[in-house]
């Protein structure tokens, strides 16, 4: 027995045993150049109809997920989605019933029947509905994303075709947008700092961040199944550089250490010759020798999360961040000839 068959019928019994991922096969199948489904990983069936285009997506080796500024949200762990024809759902049940040790879910294949073949609620599996319609299970991201299968508990339900159920986590634009943000990846954010990698006691380190270099991200979720015919984009843009220099030895520039995007898109300012006096708009100066070892200098960028969708007019996602470290030497020179 396939465990999507028996999470199936298990559902139908009000029993809860599902995988970690969504476990129905949606239309479609595998991944097009930069568009993936929902469970899309190598040695996993790609088991959800929502597709991601991840081509404006971040990319590079340093590049990963935003963390979630606001401690009370998180992208949805799971939802529910067009899955099953009337014909799809029956073949199921069949295979189910046919397979050699289902004798074992004589209670479960019971109550399977009694929900969707003998009319309470359903009769025939919706048979005389083909093509009217189709019934909506749950979905859910990659464990590893935050995904939790078990967070849906309701077995699958009929919703007639374009019609969006009165359901919590039923996949709407707005849905679709939060999904989006869980597959947003953010560049590598490997500030520019002069000097560079090794310094001196006391010298003003400059940092900044190129605009050519430092874009917007985004993503866009779409399903196309039941009627259902929407998809909302997921857009992160950097808001503010954050620099930890690694010691409390240390001074930031400015003393909050956050340093704000200037108007053309670009964080903090590049050093030029003749600046070494002058207080940089984004940096660090350390007052201590990093000794034998290295201090790890932090920067991380806040991103503002917004989003678009089919016929609404989207808006804000909680912020994210991102950081990655840098390993500065500091050497113990007290006066330096300019």
């Amino acid at each position: 027995m396939t465990l999507r068959n028996t999470a199936l019928v298990l559902a139908a019994a009000g029993i809860s045993i599902v995988p970690s991922t969504a476990f129905a096969d949606g239309p479609g199948g595998g991944s097009e150049g930069n568009v993936e489904q929902s469970g899309d990983r190598k040695g996993e069936e790609i088991e959800s109809v929502v597709r991601f285009d991840l081509s404006r997506n971040g990319s590079g080796p340093s590049s990963g997920p935003m963390a979630v500024k606001s401690s009370d949200w998180t992208p949805p762990p799971c939802w529910y989605e067009p899955k099953y024809t009337p014909e799809q759902l029956k073949a199921d049940h069949m295979k189910t019933k046919n397979l050699p040790h289902a004798s074992g879910l004589g209670e479960a294949v019971a109550a399977f029947e009694k929900h969707y073949v003998e009319g309470h609620p359903y009769k025939n599996y919706n048979m005389d509905k083909k093509g009217k319609g189709m019934f909506w299970d749950r979905a859910a991201l990659p464990y590893e994303e935050g995904g939790d299968i078990f967070a849906c508990k309701k077995p699958p339900f009929w919703v007639d075709n374009g019609e969006t159920p009165e359901v919590e986590n039923a996949v709407t634009p707005e849905i679709l947008a939060e999904l989006a943000y869980a597959r947003i990846k953010i560049p590598g954010t490997k500030v520019t700092l002069a000097p560079e990698n090794v310094t001196k006691v006391n010298l003003h380190t400059w940092a900044w961040l190129d605009k050519a270099k430092f874009k917007p991200v985004s993503v866009t979720a779409s399903l196309n199944a039941g009627g259902q015919n929407i998809e909302a984009t997921t857009t992160a843009e950097p808001q503010s550089l954050k620099i930890e220099p690694g010691t409390k030895d240390a001074q930031s520039h400015p003393a909050s250490g956050e340093c704000t995007i200037n108007k053309d898109g670009s964080i903090g300012a590049p050093y030029a010759r003749g600046n070494a006096d002058k207080i940089p708009p984004c940096g660090v100066t350390y007052l201590r020798s990093s000794g034998d070892g290295t201090y790890e200098l932090k920067a991380t960028v806040t991103w503002k999360v917004t989003w678009e969708g089919t016929g609404v007019p989207g808006g804000n996602l909680p912020a994210g961040t991102f950081g990655t470290t840098q390993n500065i030497t500091v050497e113990e020179i007290q006066s330096i000839n300019r």
